[in-house]
């Protein structure tokens, strides 16, 4: 999923990346996107339409990455807690 992320959001997701695979970031990337752009309903298929990439990437795609895509959200939130404390302290 090409997605275009704005520098400031690009700098900050990056910090994400070793919690993913490459496949599976570019995924995380495009719904972080959509979650943040998307005016109308906050659902799997509106984070792809905020993201422009409804009918672009099969929604089964985005779907899969919550299902069944190798990643954790332990350690997707110990990083974001990590990175928080840093900024904090």
């Amino acid at each position: 999923m090409l997605v275009y992320v704005p520098a400031s959001l690009e700098g900050l997701l990056s910090l994400f990346s070793s919690c993913f695979t490459q496949t599976t970031f570019q995924t995380f990337r495009a719904l972080v996107v959509g979650q943040i752009s998307q005016t109308g309903l906050r659902t799997i298929t509106g984070m792809l339409v905020g993201a422009r990439q409804s009918g672009v990437s099969h929604h089964a795609r985005a779907h899969r990455f919550f299902a069944c895509a190798r990643w954790s959200a332990d350690r997707v939130g110990l990083t974001l807690a990590s990175m928080i404390c840093e900024r904090l302290l």
